[in-house]
């Protein structure tokens, strides 16, 4: 077990390192789309890459069924192995909208003999998603 410091340093350690390995300014919530983000998530238990939507739920539908008609051009050309899941709830109970890829090998940030796994997911994942939403921007916004 960590104290909640140790635990706090090893996250801190883990996002240096991360930027450190891996230079480059990501889009994340710099999308000039409400509501709509991509976030990193590592814990103690899985690593992901996500594509959020959380704006009010008639923006939310209006973006999943664009994201549900593009599905095969995500999945086929950039992420075979996204999960889409429109309604998904995150810990704080708040719902959203999201489409994600999992590391599904036993990870754990308090772990640092994966961190050099999970930083090569990250990098190689959140880049697809990235060079998606470049791609296929216009189709989103209108």
């Amino acid at each position: 077990m960590f104290s909640k410091e140790e635990s706090r340093k090893l996250r801190e350690d883990f996002w240096i390192s991360f930027g450190k390995s891996f230079p480059r300014k990501w889009i994340l919530y710099d999308t000039k789309i409400k509501g709509f983000s991509f976030k990193f998530h590592f814990d103690t238990k899985s690593a992901l890459v996500a594509l959020d939507l959380e704006d009010d739920l008639e923006n939310r539908i209006n973006y999943w069924e664009k994201f549900q008609s593009d599905k095969n051009i995500l999945k086929d050309e950039y992420l075979p192995d996204a999960i889409f899941e429109e309604e998904y709830l995150l810990e704080n109970g708040k719902e959203i909208s999201r489409i994600y890829v999992s590391l599904d090998q036993k990870v754990s940030i308090h772990n640092k003999n994966t961190w050099r796994e999970v930083m090569e997911f990250f990098n190689e994942k959140m880049a697809s998603f990235e060079t998606y939403f470049e791609d296929y921007r216009d189709f989103l916004e209108a």
